[in-house]
């Protein structure tokens, strides 16, 4: 059986961010808007953004957001005490611009170290229906 990959998770774990940037709803919203657009991806959702409450371990509070994508998702999580922020591109498509997504990132939250990690999903997906 003939095989693809299926897609790609570009995985961003971003340090020293800015706290009010970080903490700003609106900000995440507007990103989950734009960064498909920029993408080229098609969202099938509006932007799903919620406050997540300090939890008294490691998390201190902040924002999740989620955005569905007719390629897949692409989430947020940020930590505006710890000025951090974990992001998550995850898509069906192949050569995703991976430089684009950094920038876009780091100008929308000011940040000043980010952290990547790539990975090719679903290395033998089927590259025709089997059914």
């Amino acid at each position: 059986m003939e095989t693809t990959n299926f897609g790609e998770h570009f995985m961003l774990d971003c340090y020293g961010g800015d706290y009010e940037r970080l903490n700003d709803k609106d900000l995440v919203t507007i990103v989950l808007i734009e960064l498909p657009e920029q993408l080229g991806m098609k969202r099938l959702s509006d932007p799903y953004v919620f406050k997540a409450e300090d939890n008294a371990i490691k998390d201190p509070g902040g924002w999740s957001g989620i955005v569905v994508i007719a390629e897949s998702h692409i989430s947020i999580h940020t930590f505006p005490k710890r000025k951090f922020v974990s992001i998550d591109v995850y898509t069906c498509m192949n050569g995703i611009n991976r430089e684009l997504i950094k920038k876009y990132f780091k100008e929308a939250f000011k940040l000043e170290e980010i952290e990547e990690n790539f990975v090719r999903r679903g290395t033998r997906y089927p590259a025709h229906n089997v059914c």
